[in-house]
């Protein structure tokens, strides 16, 4: 009897119990097979990025599953165009070296509006999707933003901008930093101490003076805290031997 009465209480007061968050996050949950099966890149990241919000929260006092979950989602919407984006192109083959910089950061931004798309039809409830809305806040497609300024230094940086909102609680802000620092890592040249410190401060530092944080109830011990965890965690994961002093 206890089920659908929480399934009641959720929907007339618009809250999300932990038993839903559980049910979400089974990755044999519909959504999420079928960004296995037809984004692997992305899914592989996306588990990535859950475990280290995941954490980055436990450390924190902020709500764990709920940000676990909405990472697990929050790419759900790269299942439309996959190969567009780097971590499932598995062939070679770079769809976006046909496109001009504007075109390809529509489709990069895009992936964001069809993700609450699927999200909806999904019936996911708001609170996951509000990590999909959240997770780029109004950050730029650097990349493709630094190409098109290679052929005019005037072109409207507008186009090249992610819609936003930028975060508002420290779950969401929590995601956009594990977001970035995960997908930035797997670019690095070579993994060292410094290499990965470096890359963890300019990630977040650049989120910092962008205000993607003003909204959010983070403070600045909670983000040292956070970039110290990432740190530590992308030197697990990618192996990295800390130098010891000699003497």
């Amino acid at each position: 009897m206890t089920y659908p009465l929480v399934f009641l209480f959720e929907k007339a007061f618009g809250v999300i119990s932990d038993i839903t968050l559980l049910e979400l996050s089974d990755t044999n949950n519909k959504l999420l097979r079928a960004l296995a099966n037809k984004a692997p890149g992305t899914f592989q990241h996306s588990i990535q990025v859950a475990n280290l919000a995941e954490e980055a929260a436990v450390g924190i006092g902020a709500h764990a599953l709920l940000v676990r979950t909405g990472a697990l989602y929050h790419d759900i919407g790269k299942m439309e165009n996959p190969t567009f984006f780097i971590e499932n192109q598995t062939r070679g083959i770079n769809p976006h070296e046909e496109l001009t910089p504007e075109k390809s950061a529509k489709m990069i931004i895009g992936h964001v509006l069809k993700g609450i798309e699927l999200a909806r039809k999904g019936n996911l409830p708001d609170q996951i999707i509000d990590f999909m809305r959240t997770h780029h806040g109004t950050t730029k497609v650097r990349y493709f933003l630094h190409a098109a300024k290679q052929k005019d230094a005037d072109v409207d940086e507008s186009i090249f901008q992610y819609p936003g909102p930028i975060p508002f609680s420290k779950e969401t802000a929590l995601l956009m930093m594990a977001d970035a620092v995960e997908a930035s890592s797997r670019s690095l040249q070579e993994y060292t101490e410094e290499s990965i410190n470096n890359l963890v401060d300019k990630i977040i530092d650049l989120q910092l003076n962008e205000k993607q944080f003003n909204q959010s109830d983070i403070t600045l011990a909670e983000i040292t805290y956070v970039k110290r965890l990432f740190k530590k965690r992308l030197k697990s994961i990618y192996h990295v031997r800390v130098a010891y002093p000699e003497n």
